[in-house]
């Protein structure tokens, strides 16, 4: 009989840092990640309905950022699918920030001037239980058919737009060759000044921001702006301290979006840590947003004036550069609208 060879140190290294493999690995099943927390008295909470609608999808070292046995934990509340999301709430819908009708081509969305967003996948490494876009037709408005090129027929047709947006699901699920596919075509276009990705895995599954995705981003003739998205500042612990420094060696600059959620960071403490901690890893808070009014977040929404109280609390405690605009998305307003 042939028995299995230990791995080499080289061999484990390669294993522990593919984030494809750890893309694959991730908790699927919410039981499984309230086991893991020792959180099994919470299972009467789960919706499996909201489960089947909206899979839960949480990477591993995500989730060991949660603090065991604490059924209140921040990261733990932004994933876990509960009964909540059951309730049919008056003013939440599907598509609560008007993609669809501000789509311009296949997986393109032209919202503001001089800017165009490009769907370019509908796969995350986690699944957000407030994300907007939950409800997204991906299957059919995914910009990456058909090797981009209704996005890019677009986008040549309108010299104004100057800025390429990237979001999805997250653009980095992509390969990065699919990435240089893009940007290739979009190298074509002159009128191009800027590239922005807006991404959550540098925080959830910082593996992504490997060698072959720093090359890519060191070849690209624009400057690029990496938009990141952490809630808590217990979502930012050295892991992602090293992806975000990776990014800055390239010259990205780093900004960072935060939503406005109940029981993850509803608190002048919670927010002020996070401005803080975003800050000593090279990266500015840019928004805070209120939540987007999509159907089954409802019970994640902080009503406008307890947010502009801890706004206003955040301006007496940070310097303004720490503190992020607090705004809406509206659906068919000419830019994000402040509070």
């Amino acid at each position: 009989m042939i028995t299995a060879q230990p791995l080499t140190p080289q061999a484990q290294a390669v294993r522990r840092e593919s984030w494809q493999a750890l893309w694959r690995d991730a908790i699927r099943d919410p039981r499984e990640l309230l086991s893991l927390l020792g959180l099994e008295a919470l299972s009467a909470s789960l919706s499996d309905a909201a489960c089947a609608q909206f899979p839960l999808r949480v990477p591993r070292g995500f989730a060991a950022r949660m603090r065991h046995g604490d059924r209140h934990d921040p990261l733990l509340r932004q994933v876990l699918p509960i009964t909540d999301e059951d309730l049919l709430v008056p003013g939440f819908g599907l598509d609560a920030v008007g993609d669809i009708a501000a789509r311009g081509a296949t997986g393109l969305i032209h919202k503001y001037e001089g800017r165009a967003l490009l769907i370019a996948t509908g796969s995350c490494a986690i699944h957000c239980r407030y994300c907007f876009r939950r409800h997204f037709p991906y299957a059919e408005e995914t910009a990456a058919a058909n090797h981009w090129q209704s996005a890019v027929d677009y986008l040549r047709a309108d010299p104004s737009i100057s800025e390429v947006l990237l979001s999805g699901g997250d653009p980095l699920s992509l390969a990065t060759g699919k990435l240089v596919e893009l940007t290739d075509a979009l190298k074509t276009l002159p009128q191009i000044r800027r590239l922005r990705l807006h991404t959550r895995l540098p925080v959830v599954l910082p593996e992504r921001v490997d060698g072959e995705l720093l090359a890519w981003l060191s070849s690209l003739p624009w400057p690029v702006v990496v938009v990141i998205h952490a809630n808590h500042a217990l979502e930012l612990d050295d892991s992602v301290a090293a992806a975000l420094a990776a990014l800055r060696g390239r010259g990205v600059t780093l900004l960072n979006q935060a939503v406005l959620l109940r029981g993850v960071n509803d608190d002048i403490e919670v927010l002020a840590e996070l401005s803080e901690r975003l800050f000593a890893l090279g990266v500015l808070p840019y928004y805070l947003h209120q939540l987007d009014r999509v159907a089954g977040t409802a019970h994640f929404e902080v009503d406008d004036d307890r947010a502009l109280q801890l706004q206003q609390q955040l301006q007496d405690r940070l310097p303004g550069y720490l503190v992020p605009r607090l705004v809406r998305e509206i659906a068919g307003a000419a830019s994000k609208t402040p509070l």
